[in-house]
């Protein structure tokens, strides 16, 4: 279960559309750390041509955010090994772009000091390329964090 502002958060698919993803952290409740990271809440495919014709056939679909548990391969083994309970999920921050999911998720592992904390964050690589295209138009205030 996702929880964002202190409430789960499990919105109705027209909702969802608004969004293209979040910035998340998911905590580990038997020691405490944590690991900062960014989920996109959909998906491309893309199929072959149909018969006769030589376009492939792209569209998008929801992604698997609402059983994802993080890219970082040390919770990913955590997971397996005892189980989604052990852990909470919790959203930073919703976001309509690309970009502005990398923009956040990078200052808020380098405002936490995530790097620096190997005792209380499972973060090893912090990986970032933004333009300022890639945010433009969202001339919203900036969030302390």
């Amino acid at each position: 279960m996702w929880s964002y502002k202190g409430k789960r958060w499990d919105p109705p698919k027209e909702e969802l559309k608004k969004w293209c993803g979040f910035v998340y952290e998911i905590t580990d409740l038997d020691n405490g750390k944590k690991y900062i990271g960014k989920k996109s809440l959909w998906s491309k495919v893309t199929r072959p041509p149909l018969k006769g014709k030589k376009n492939k056939r792209r569209s998008i679909k929801e992604s698997d955010w609402q059983t994802y548990h993080g890219s970082s391969d040390i919770v990913k083994t955590l997971v397996e090994e005892h189980g989604t309970n052990r852990f909470t999920r919790e959203i930073l921050r919703l976001c309509e772009s690309l970009g502005e999911m990398s923009y956040y998720e990078t200052k808020i592992q380098l405002t936490r000091d995530v790097l620096f904390k190997p005792d209380e964050y499972y973060n090893s690589f912090i990986g970032c390329r933004i333009h300022r295209n890639h945010i433009t138009g969202k001339k919203k205030k900036a969030q302390k964090i």
